[in-house]
């Protein structure tokens, strides 16, 4: 019998009857998982073969194809067992949980006898074949993705370590040409977890690694946070934490030495962004981990004199991620400066790289009545879905200019658009990312999580944002700076930063246009 290598080609090789001398082989364990995508049903069926004919005169299974069910796939491991040479190989049966649509195959491959390898290649069926039932592009970028999944367990079968194991995932993942569709470690989940829930247990600091230096920078503090009651600000340099230089230490596995249980205490060495590259400006602080609630909502209210004289009121509303909590903080701060007599808003999307689509969607029937189109989805069949309000209630008609800029991507560009083609504001900044993919995410067995391209979105007016973005009505520039300062900063006796920042001088110029033409948008 000719061995099964892990550098063989794949090719069809002769290999003998299943042999009963091996009775106790390795085994991999896949539990049943329901796949879904979105909050719509797909009826659509088809028929697929799922192994190879190489791979069949390998295992001696039989051959038939497998009815797949749209989003209803389910998969589990077969009792049996084959003996491939020296090593063992698993039999995966996938079926439907439909009477009508009982046919099943048997998938046979090697598996490791490496305990955490073994755990990956179940982590390795299960991203494939939410990527296949799933995935955008149905073509899987032109290539045979069920021989994918046979060449990378083959690739996988000799590692010995998971980390290993999964930069194969990966890289079959890459071979998608989707840099959105990607799997991500069970820390890195929570880490994503925690951002959508809008809760952690830790010190309040938002840090990332500044590109030119690979340092690692702050970037804000959670207001009140002990990072913030202990004078940390934006621009100082993360040096040690609990006596461990960062010199090179990714962001995340710094991030995850600063969160901790309630109660404990991290000691961290600060550089002062005034003095950088100086030893005598580094001080070490030592800092209590509190519950530390995350809200994607900051405002202020600015006063602001129009072109005739009067003096009025704009909300300023900073929105800095779509968590599950927006839309709720959203409405609860427009009622809030309602309240102080706010009769226009500014919405800044600025650098806001999107997060929860729902929210999205959520934070812009805040700003929209009827039954408007919010955004237009095409599925993988290329499909045009539109998802469209229902009886919507606005709970403010004034004026409004949305801020965007080329850090505005994915809900930022749904919201943005949606009050844009629905004629409710005025967008202020620069041209948008341009990340126009809608993406499901699913938690694996392992705590990992894979995210996957599920369908594209154009905007109400049927615009493409997908690589292309969104453009503003109104570019924020220098000259525009310079004559909105003519015209505003007469009656300021000091000047904030945020009353310098060119674009929402530029939106106040343009609420002004509105509420001169009796406008709401």
């Amino acid at each position: 019998m000719e061995p099964l290598c892990p550098n063989m080609d794949l090719k069809p090789a002769p290999f003998s009857p299943i042999s009963p001398r091996f009775s106790k082989p390795n085994s991999l364990s896949v539990h049943s998982h329901r796949f879904s995508c979105s909050d719509r049903r797909v009826t659509k069926k088809w028929r697929v073969p799922i192994v190879p004919s190489w791979f069949k005169a390998a295992s001696n299974v039989r051959a038939d194809e497998a009815q797949v069910c749209g989003q209803e796939l389910m998969r589990s491991v077969g009792k049996g067992l084959l003996a491939l040479a020296a090593a063992a190989a698993a039999n995966y049966s996938i079926f439907c949980d439909s009477p009508a649509m009982a046919e099943s195959l048997t998938v046979a491959f090697p598996v490791s006898r490496t305990t955490e390898v073994n755990s990956v290649q179940r982590t390795l069926v299960e991203t494939w074949g939410l990527i296949r039932e799933t995935f955008v592009d149905p073509t899987f970028n032109h290539q045979d993705w069920d021989l994918k999944l046979q060449q990378t367990m083959v690739e996988m079968f000799p590692l010995r370590s998971a980390d290993a194991a999964y930069t194969k995932i990966s890289g079959m993942l890459a071979t998608l040409g989707d840099p959105f569709t990607r799997i991500i470690s069970p820390k890195e989940y929570q880490s994503f977890r925690i951002g959508s829930n809008g809760n952690l247990q830790g010190v309040g600091l938002f840090i990332s690694t500044e590109p030119r230096t690979g340092h690692l920078v702050v970037l804000s503090c959670v207001e009140g946070s002990p990072a913030a009651r202990a004078g940390i600000h934006e621009g100082d340099e993360l040096v040690e934490i609990n006596g461990e230089n960062l010199d090179g230490v990714d962001t995340e596995v710094a991030v995850q030495k600063l969160r901790g249980r309630v109660g404990t205490t991290v000691t961290v060495k600060i550089q002062s962004s005034n003095d950088l590259g100086s030893d005598s400006s580094i001080q070490e602080v030592k800092l209590p981990r509190e519950y530390i609630k995350l809200s994607p909502i900051s405002t202020t209210t600015i006063t602001h004199r129009t072109p005739d004289g009067r003096l009025t009121k704009t909300g300023y509303v900073k929105l800095s991620a779509f968590s599950q909590t927006a839309a709720a903080d959203m409405e609860n701060a427009i009622n809030e400066m309602k309240s102080q007599g706010v009769h226009s808003y500014i919405l800044d999307l600025r650098n806001n790289p999107g997060g929860l689509v729902k929210a999205g969607l959520d934070v812009a029937q805040i700003w929209l009545d009827g039954d408007e189109t919010l955004v237009n989805t095409i599925d993988r069949e290329g499909n045009l879905l539109p998802i469209n309000m229902v009886n919507g209630h606005a709970i403010t008609h004034d004026p409004l200019v949305v801020l965007v800029n080329e850090g505005s991507a994915s809900a930022s560009e749904i919201l943005a658009g949606a009050l844009h083609d629905n004629r409710r504001a005025t967008l202020v900044g620069h041209r948008t990312f341009g990340k126009g993919k809608i993406q499901s995410v699913t938690e694996l067995h392992d705590g990992s999580a894979l995210f996957v391209t599920v369908a594209k979105y154009l905007s109400p007016a049927l615009h493409d944002i997908d690589q292309v973005g969104i453009a503003p009505d109104v570019q924020c520039t220098t000259e525009m700076l310079n004559s909105s300062k003519e015209s505003t900063s007469k009656e300021k006796s000091s000047v904030s930063s945020l009353e310098a920042d060119s674009c929402v001088l530029v939106a106040e110029h343009e609420l002004d246009i509105q509420e001169s033409k009796g406008t709401a948008s």
